[in-house]
């Protein structure tokens, strides 16, 4: 018998979303070998098709910097019938089909996503707060982004995501460090079937990850722009979200746990 594909439950949406976080409980999968199949994006109807075009207007109206850049979706996520690997199917597509999401019966839209573990000394990581700028102001999450299909010549591989990843961290917290280092901590499914895909990258110290930050904090305000994250903070567990202000993804608590568990500390 097939097995079955793994049921979407509930990751962080990628755009504004009138639907409430933490619906459904996040599964955190732990799977050694990852294997990724490109699959044609699923076609729509005409009345889904037209309900997103205008959904992605009313977006960018609210939003200008809503950008309808390529993604790529998750169209099935279910284990090699040998159990020997986790098999992601995935297709090619833009930020506009996350408007449906917002279109009533529509089919349900699965972002892939990667992001990045960064320890630091006492088993605490780091995450960010979105800034205002961004599609989730105030938001906590990991250091991270969408998954961009890559050209056509070229496959959506282990390497690729690694790739991304180490860009994302980059990016967002200043920190350079090595693709072929990063080593793949979990697979999460959440809200909308959302994957994420967590890559522990190696630890540093405390005052060199703020450092870089800091650095990379002024040379965005130099070019007279908003970093993606406004500021860090440095959990070791799920209970120590409870001190951190505002939502954070709905990875978070669980990726923290699974974190705390691997690394023997108690959650």
């Amino acid at each position: 018998m097939k097995n079955s594909p793994v049921t979407p439950p509930p990751a962080p949406a990628d755009m504004p979303a009138d639907v409430p976080a933490g619906v459904r409980p996040v599964r955190v999968l732990d799977a050694a070998d990852l294997r990724l199949v490109e699959t044609p994006v699923p076609v729509l109807s005409a009345e889904h098709e037209e309900g997103m075009e205008r959904a992605w207007a009313r977006a960018v109206a609210a939003q200008p910097s809503l950008f309808d850049g390529p993604a790529a979706v998750c169209t099935a996520l279910e284990p090699e019938p040998d159990g020997s690997a986790l098999r992601l199917s995935w297709a090619r597509t833009s930020y506009r089909r996350l408007a449906l999401r917002r279109v009533p019966g529509a089919p349900v839209v699965s972002s892939v996503f990667v992001s990045v573990v960064l320890p630091v000394e006492g088993g605490r990581i780091v995450v960010g707060r979105m800034s205002a700028s961004t599609a989730a102001p105030g938001r906590w999450q990991l250091p991270g982004g969408n998954v961009e299909p890559p050209a056509r010549h070229r496959a959506l591989d282990e390497g690729e995501l690694r790739r991304q990843a180490a860009k994302e961290l980059s990016e967002e917290v200043g920190v350079d460090t090595d693709p072929a280092g990063l080593v793949r901590l979990a697979v999460t499914v959440g809200e909308h079937g959302n994957v994420g895909l967590h890559y522990l990258a190696p630890p540093l110290p405390e005052q060199d990850v703020l450092a870089r930050f800091a650095t990379l904090l002024a040379a965005e305000a130099a070019r007279g722009r908003a970093a993606e994250l406004a500021e860090l903070a440095l959990p070791a567990s799920p209970a120590d979200l409870a001190g951190i202000d505002g939502p954070h993804v709905d990875y978070l608590a669980p990726l923290l746990e699974h974190w705390s568990i691997r690394r023997g500390a108690p959650s």
